[in-house]
């Protein structure tokens, strides 16, 4: 899948395919016209200017809190032109942004002109310089200038190089500290060229994004890969399920990308926006970050009436790493799909390649993988074997090569020595007709050490008890793997990019 031409092997280099009048950036709910990929890269030739002449430069470290938008997506890209992107959750309290300024050991925090969050507190106190974007939307959507910051030089000045790094994340720490990933220019670059080999993208597709955009799924699956391949991506202000089918109409996009639980909410108001669906027009529905159940897939393809794309994605591999193939080739419901981008393959605790057919570890390695978590030996040593990157996942490769996930391997549930994938329960009940969303997850046992629970919504104006999930799971699930304890909610806690949080949910309902 990969060029060796070291022009694609850079953020910047990738924006040289765009046609100069061709709209790049576009943006929902306002008037204005898109920013053209001209325009783009006037914007990155002049932030990357801005930033040099107050002393910033490559591989110095930039915080972005910037509320979802175009200016955003702008942000991101202009910024990595020259320097490192680390965007922050806008939503994070006072100790969340000290912890990861500090931890960053940002040069600067870009927020938009007439911020006041907590985030400007904590830059003061830490002695971070402030700069603030003052976006120029007469422009162009997300067009900006920026302003503040003292005259200083910059000691590494100019374009970003392929071995830069673009973008620094923190992994999510649900059991433990936080981690660095350090993302570099070639590392995106190739994830953004496998996405838009994958879903054949062309200058003529318009993504509409509603991934967040301090999130590698929206950053690189939405607007990197639109980006590079001359293509044009429209920025809703986050995820609305109330306002999604108005967006498609004004937008008429030929795709978007989101998580499950995203999807599902779509589908939920699919009934009362019938008139609008007979006017959309999709290519395709991609779908990543978390598994999607296949009874999901096969309402949205019959809703939409197109073809819906799961991938298999996280942020050491700057997003992709599998994804099923566009018709005429096959889709297989509750498979990630194929290698997309990196080699896969399935190893065992001792480091060992296993055969196809034979379940372990996920593993990965390729040119959009990173080289390392930062300033982390330990968490290097756990998590590299023989040049492969562990993934953390369990998972299983079939006789035509693809994947499919089995489950986190530390959300698989160990109920006296027995494995449950928390997936496989997941799936059964979803097939009961009165279930809408459910989420497996390890309750703990004083005998057993985990027992299976699983929390369940309803589907509007349908009713089931406990005994009846338990009694359907029975017919298809041996005795061990069926839940011991059923939770009914109107909604499943989720974490900030919309992922369902399988880990310490025991806890936060009280089990």
């Amino acid at each position: 899948m990969d060029s060796i031409d070291p022009g694609t092997q850079t953020l910047s280099g990738l924006l040289a395919r765009g046609a100069d009048a061709a709209p790049a950036i576009g943006v929902t709910d306002q008037a204005g016209p898109p920013l053209t990929h001209a325009g783009l890269r006037a914007l990155c030739t002049r932030t990357v200017a801005a930033l040099n002449a107050i002393g910033i430069g490559r591989n110095d470290r930039v915080g972005i809190v910037l509320a979802n938008g175009p200016e955003m997506a702008a942000a991101f890209v202009a910024i990595a032109a020259g320097a490192t992107t680390a965007p922050l959750n806008p939503a994070y309290r006072a100790e969340e942004f000290e912890f990861y300024l500090s931890d960053l050991n940002a040069k600067a925090l870009v927020v938009e002109r007439g911020y006041d969050g907590a985030a400007l507190g904590v830059a003061r106190k830490l002695g971070v310089p402030v700069v603030e974007l003052v976006a120029d939307r007469a422009a162009g959507a997300g067009s900006f200038t920026l302003t503040g910051g003292a005259t200083a030089e910059a000691s590494h000045p100019g374009p970003a190089q392929p071995d830069d790094i673009a973008l620094v994340l923190h992994t999510s720490g649900t059991t433990s500290r936080p981690k660095i990933v350090p993302l570099a220019q070639k590392n995106i670059a190739a994830s953004a060229r496998h996405i838009g080999a994958t879903l054949a993208l062309t200058p003529g597709d318009v993504c509409l994004n509603v991934m967040p955009l301090f999130h590698i799924h929206g950053l690189i699956a939405a607007v990197s890969s639109s980006l590079a391949a001359g293509a044009s991506v429209v920025c809703s202000p986050g995820f609305n399920a109330l306002k999604m089918f108005a967006w498609l109409d004004e937008v008429r996009p030929s795709w978007y990308t989101a998580v499950p639980t995203m999807h599902q909410a779509i589908l939920s108001r699919a009934e009362r926006n019938r008139e609008i669906l007979g006017r959309v027009k999709l290519r395709f529905i991609r779908s990543s970050s978390a598994s999607l159940p296949p009874q999901v897939m096969a309402e949205l393809e019959r809703v939409f009436g197109c073809p819906v794309i799961e991938a298999y994605g996280m942020t050491e591999a700057a997003h992709q790493m599998a994804s099923n193939p566009l018709p005429p080739r096959a889709r297989k419901p509750g498979s990630v799909g194929l290698a997309a981008g990196p080699e896969i393959a399935i190893m065992d605790a001792a480091g060992a390649l296993l055969a196809r057919g034979a379940t372990g570890e996920v593993v990965i390695r390729g040119p959009n993988v990173t080289a390392g978590y930062e300033n982390n030996p330990d968490a290097n040593l756990k998590g590299f074997a023989n040049g492969w990157f562990r993934t953390g996942d369990q998972g299983v490769l079939d006789a035509e090569g693809y994947l499919r996930i089995t489950g986190r391997l530390k959300e698989i549930i160990n109920r006296g020595g027995e494995k449950i994938s928390p997936l496989e329960v997941d799936e059964v009940l979803m097939d009961h007709p009165a279930v809408q969303q459910v989420v497996t997850f390890a309750i703990p046992h004083d005998k057993l050490g985990e027992d299976v629970g699983s929390a369940v919504v309803l589907r509007e104006g349908r009713a089931c008890t406990e005994a009846e999930l338990r009694d359907f799971a029975k017919q298809r699930l041996a005795d061990f793997k069926v839940p011991r304890k059923v939770v009914f909610l109107a909604e499943i806690p989720k974490g900030a990019t919309g992922k369902l949080q399988r880990i310490g949910l025991a806890a936060r309902l009280g089990l």
